[in-house]
């Protein structure tokens, strides 16, 4: 196989200006089909710097512990004083549930791939394409409305904050749209060192929250009046203990907020630091620590999710929960102000405000991860979705009018974030159980049973409780299919072949030709007799005038998964019959003659010919088994793609069809 390099640029070339510039500069970093850069300015995989698991813990932190900003108080809003016993269901279920299903998830994506890889290696060719697409809205829903919400809530803090010019009141979405910009423009810029700021601001947070909550706990305790009255108002409303668990039962649904950071935590595995023994195939040291970050981050945000909420309920009055009121979206910054002061509380503001707008840059790095690993590899994104920048700036235009549309309120995205929450964690749960099947692990596959249905239940009570966050994550899957379809049509007439490689047969076939051209014949590699053999050479002698003589050279293309579309091809050549014959799997039959054919140009610099018969049948229905089946006209669209990929006739590959 031959290589080819760009050549050196020319210093004395004039720079590009205008839109020549402007297209550079967007598509900077095309080459990266992986999607593992957070921005344009990160380094590629094989020379990622490694962390500890506990600095990585912090990148996925920013999204897992920024909930507290909001947390607490939308918990008391929704559960009212039965939240602290909502909050124990809602640890349980993290601890007992989550935790060990992302804990397998780690164990069996090590590169980062999640749970949807998980699904799609279960679900092979359109269904699982499918699958992993509706996955994929409702995992934008999750990353969108994560920098949305969590950019809304930044902004509520910095309105509230009562040395904030009053002029400022009522901006709530220049506010956001503000922070998102910024946002954009840090990812345009490039996101060297997520990690370092993220443990700092992940650890002066902690900190702070820590400050507080030791504070406000004392409180509570030095003023036992508080208490009495939050457990005389929880039994006079709820009634005995049955009714005060079935209730905390029932609102656990609301609290799903609560869950997330799971599905970023195992997104983060590629940065963890392994053992110095550690193979891409067994990175045991890599998965120790993929689980020891998920254990620890699940472990701390538990502790601060019980001691919030039960201090929120306690020391806050019930109408500052409500919209408008003080605490509304930042329960643990009105207890900072009330208790610590001004200046505690603005430093609290600012931390909150940093973390929770980095959260955003956790989404949106998950964003970056996601779609340049799926959707390019399936077709079904434009060749520049491999690029970071411009990804960031749809993603950024999307926020924007998410903004827009909700007015920057947090509580109003709750519902949407919990729905790809939710489904993302249901989608885990479904993934382990059958991958515990599969491995008849009869023990686990119940526990994960049991565990997906508590996450389906959940979603379910979620969608009927909050049914504005399905119709949100149905826009994004229609959207994500729509498109997705749309580019697999627009890019059908690409070379699909990430690399072609010929085995020493295959060449051997081809080096009795020194002057050219090389001829091939097509053959469908469902009649193997002899007969068949002999019959399409007669057919191509006579039809094609190819000499007489000639020494029969077949190609023939084996259709594997038609649903693919980014492949590597390797040529084996295979004698059958007496025949000589280049055998090679791809996933189309057109483009994959078609780079065949280019390669065979390139490895030997003889130019090859094709030899087709016209295909037999409606040429409508023929394209359709061409878009979703890989056959269908064969000969005209091996043309067409070949016309596509090399606009110099006198380089084209020549087809011949009788």
């Amino acid at each position: 196989m031959t290589t080819l390099s760009r050549p050196p640029a020319d210093p004395s070339a004039r720079r590009p200006k205008g839109m020549a510039a402007l297209k550079i500069w967007l598509l900077f970093g095309l080459q990266d089909s992986k999607g593992i850069h957070p921005g344009p300015g990160a380094v590629s995989d094989s020379h990622l710097k490694k962390h500890p698991w506990w600095q990585v813990m912090c990148l996925t932190g920013v999204d897992y512990f920024s909930t507290l900003g909001y947390q607490p108080a939308i918990a008391a809003l929704a559960a009212g004083v039965i939240s602290p016993l909502a909050t124990i269901v809602l640890v349980a279920v993290t601890l007992l549930g989550a935790l060990p299903v992302y804990r397998r998830v780690a164990g069996e994506s090590p590169r980062g791939e999640g749970s949807i890889a998980m699904l799609e290696r279960l679900m092979p060719r359109w269904g699982g394409k499918l699958l992993v697409l509706v996955l994929l809205g409702f995992a934008a829903t999750d990353f969108m409305i994560t920098m949305t919400l969590s950019a809304a809530d930044a902004t509520a803090h910095v309105i509230q904050n009562p040395i904030v010019p009053a002029w400022l009141q009522g901006q709530n979405v220049a506010v956001t749209l503000f922070l998102l910009a910024l946002l954009a423009a840090v990812f345009l810029r490039g996101f060297k060192e997520a990690i370092g700021v993220a443990v700092t601001l992940v650890a002066l947070y902690l900190g702070l929250n820590l400050v507080v909550v030791l504070t406000t706990l004392f409180e509570v305790f030095t003023h036992p009046v508080a208490v009495g009255d939050w457990w005389s108002t929880l039994w006079t409303s709820h009634g005995n203990p049955v009714m005060v668990v079935g209730f905390a039962l029932l609102v656990f649904p609301k609290l799903a907020l609560g869950l997330s950071g799971f599905e970023t935590g195992v997104a983060v595995m590629p940065q963890i630091q392994g053992h110095p023994d550690d193979t891409e195939e067994n990175p045991v040291g890599r998965i120790k620590g993929a689980r020891r970050l998920l254990t620890t981050a699940a472990v701390i945000m538990s502790t601060f999710l019980i001691a919030t909420s039960f201090i929120t309920v306690v020391l806050i009055p019930e109408q500052d929960f409500q919209p408008g009121g003080q605490a509304n979206g930042r329960a643990l910054a009105f207890l900072a102000h009330e208790y610590l002061g001004v200046g505690f509380g603005t430093v609290y503001d600012i931390s909150t405000i940093a973390i929770l707008w980095f959260a955003g840059a956790s989404a949106m790095a998950g964003l970056l991860n996601l779609v340049p690993r799926y959707l390019p590899r399936y077709g079904m994104a434009p060749g520049w979705a491999k690029a970071v920048r411009p990804l960031v700036l749809v993603f950024t235009l999307v926020g924007f009018l998410i903004t827009f549309l909700f007015d920057a309120d947090v509580d109003a995205q709750g519902g949407a974030y919990a729905t790809g929450v939710l489904v993302l964690m249901t989608s885990a749960a479904v993934a382990v159980t059958l991958s515990s099947r599969r491995a008849r692990q009869r023990k686990r596959t119940v526990g994960f049973g049991v565990t997906a249905v508590v996450f389906i239940y959940t979603t379910i009570a979620n969608i009927f409780e909050r049914p504005e966050g399905i119709r949100i994550a149905a826009i994004f899957i229609l959207g994500i299919i729509v498109i997705s379809l749309l580019s697999r049509v627009r890019r059908s007439f690409e070379l699909h072949a990430t690399h072609v490689h010929l085995d020493r047969e295959a060449l051997e076939f081809m080096s009795s030709n020194l002057s050219g051209p090389i001829a091939l014949i097509a053959h469908e590699p469902l009649r193997l007799t002899a007969e068949a053999y002999r019959d399409k050479l007669t057919s191509a002698i006579e039809v094609s005038h190819i000499p007489v003589d000639y020494e029969a050279l077949f190609l023939e293309v084996i259709v594997d998964d038609s649903s693919d579309f980014e492949t590597a091809l390797e040529v084996r050549g295979v004698v059958r019959h007496g025949y000589r014959i280049l055998e090679v799997h791809g996933p189309v039959v057109p483009n994959t003659i078609a780079s065949v054919l280019f390669h065979i140009r390139d490895v030997t610099g003889l130019m090859p010919h094709i030899y087709f018969r016209w295909t037999e049948g409606n040429p409508v229905i023929n394209l359709l088994r061409f878009l979703f089946l890989g056959e269908g006209e064969i000969a005209p669209v091996t043309r067409e793609v070949l016309r596509e990929a090399e606009p110099d006739v006198t380089k084209r590959p020549w087809v011949h069809v009788g």
